[in-house]
């Protein structure tokens, strides 16, 4: 690890009421003293650490004042990146900011790489990698449940329950190894039936830990809903209903969606990801087309898809086209305009599409928004999504290494099975011990951290 002084800018660009610039490592006091000046002009290593400090920014070739900030120091060992951290407080904005970080970086510090500050945590052990990743997703969080996931990673929950499951493995891998290593000692062999006895615990508590992935996955990205019907459907009204804001633009033109947008929602408690599309429809415009060929790309990867029809009109060759692409897909059906003069009934569209859940409606009226979101609830809990388990698995890296770690395990109860030697059985052991060492970071390769890391924002 490098032991420069680092620095950034830790609050988000554009216009604040306050910027942050984070300095850390070995010279960050002393860079902190050369260019901030105190009341009576004190250093701020003359203050208190922990304490904030009033002064102002100065550039020390020429005495010029740069800001008016506040300013703190911490000492080592006991700070975010286990070294010596300073943090300016000045007047939010691009310049002030950006004049701040520039002397810090001419008095000594260079610019942090992404999540390099982070990247020390995990470096100088006061967090694992599991935790060190949960930082980007309690930053990233949209929604209370997605939050509290990652707060929970971020205070061990994910890591106790690995290195838990690690340690089983571990006892399990010494019972092996002095079975062969010391054939002739006067030492209890463990016997085939209580190593595969371990293994199925092992495996279960590894499988355990996968289920709650799909959780994990909607709770990080929420459910990915797709909106889909013909021009002029009221899809557009629909996302502004959900979102009871006018988000995108409603009129009677056919056409007027022609990208996707995209909004998150929450409907008590349940995160979804609302993204309306441009109606299905042949057309001519080279704009709109690419539109409706996104929408259609898009069913593809939804986790559930709104269709919508309108009731006063004749289904047409569009509505039959949009029926053959949710006819398979979980979806619910909501038929709009209900206020108006009905065309066709819900068993018409029930004889074509299956058994799915069909709601009337009239967005217009705000008619049937309510029972569009119950079911979208109902529909949440039916699929078994919560789970009472305190840890879940929202990180793709985890869920891959847990997938290699269960085959480990059960190669070896296949192999107890078969009788293969121990010798033989050691290897899929040791390889699953590996594969859950490199969610916390204990058995990794640089590159791999390196490739983490850089997935952070700079000054995080």
């Amino acid at each position: 690890m490098s032991n420069d002084t680092i620095t950034a800018i830790a609050t988000a660009p554009g216009e604040a009421g306050i910027g942050i610039v984070r300095i850390s490592g070995k010279d960050a006091i002393n860079i902190a003293d050369k260019i901030f000046v105190g009341k009576n002009n004190r250093k701020l290593s003359d203050n208190k650490p922990r304490f904030l400090s009033y002064g102002y920014i100065v550039d020390p070739k020429d005495n010029k004042k740069i800001d008016e900030v506040l300013a703190v120091y911490m000492k080592s060992p006991n700070t975010y990146t286990t070294e010596d951290v300073v943090e300016i407080n000045c007047h939010g904005g691009i310049v002030p900011v950006r004049k701040i970080l520039e002397i810090v970086i001419e008095n000594g510090a260079r610019i942090a790489e992404r999540g390099e500050f982070t990247k020390r945590a995990f470096l100088n052990g006061r967090i694992d990698l599991s935790q060190a990743e949960a930082v980007m997703d309690l930053i990233s969080a949209k929604t209370n449940m997605s939050y509290e996931m990652s707060l929970n990673q971020l205070e061990g929950g994910l890591s106790n329950k690995i290195n838990d499951i690690r340690n089983k493995v571990l006892k399990m891998l010494a019972h092996i190894e002095v079975t062969i290593d010391y054939p002739e000692e006067d030492i209890e062999e463990i016997t085939s039936q209580e190593l595969e006895k371990y293994a199925k615990e092992i495996y279960s508590e590894l499988e355990s830990l996968i289920n709650t992935s799909q959780t994990g996955k909607i709770l990080r990205e929420g459910i990915k809903t797709i909106i889909l019907g013909k021009p002029n459907v009221g899809k557009s009204s629909l996302l502004n209903a959900l979102l009871k804001e006018n988000r995108a633009i409603v009129t009677d033109i056919p056409g007027t969606t022609r990208d996707i947008i995209e909004e998150y929602i929450t409907i008590k408690g349940i995160p979804l990801k609302i993204i309306d599309t441009a109606g299905i429809r042949d057309t001519d415009d080279i704009v709109e087309k690419i539109g409706v060929d996104r929408a259609k790309e898009l069913i593809n990867s939804a986790d559930l898809v709104i269709a919508m029809f309108d009731i006063s009109k004749e289904l047409t060759k569009e509505d039959y086209d949009i029926i053959k692409l949710v006819k398979e897909k979980k979806s619910v059906i909501l038929i709009n305009k209900s206020d108006l003069p009905k065309k066709f009934t819900a068993d018409d569209l029930i004889s074509l599409i299956g058994d799915k859940t069909i709601i009337e409606s009239s967005i217009l009226y705000g008619e049937g928004v309510n029972l569009l979101e119950k079911q979208l609830v109902d529909m949440f809990f039916k699929g078994h999504i919560f789970t009472n388990n305190d840890v879940i698995v929202n990180n793709i890296r985890h869920k891959k290494l847990l997938n290699e770690s269960l085959k480990n395990i059960n190669d070896v109860i296949e192999s107890i099975k078969m009788n293969i030697p121990l010798d033989c059985l050691e290897v899929d052991v040791k390889q699953c011990w590996e594969n859950l060492g490199k969610i916390n970071g204990e058995t990794i390769t640089e590159d791999v951290i390196d490739k983490i890391f850089s997935e952070f924002c700079i000054g995080k």
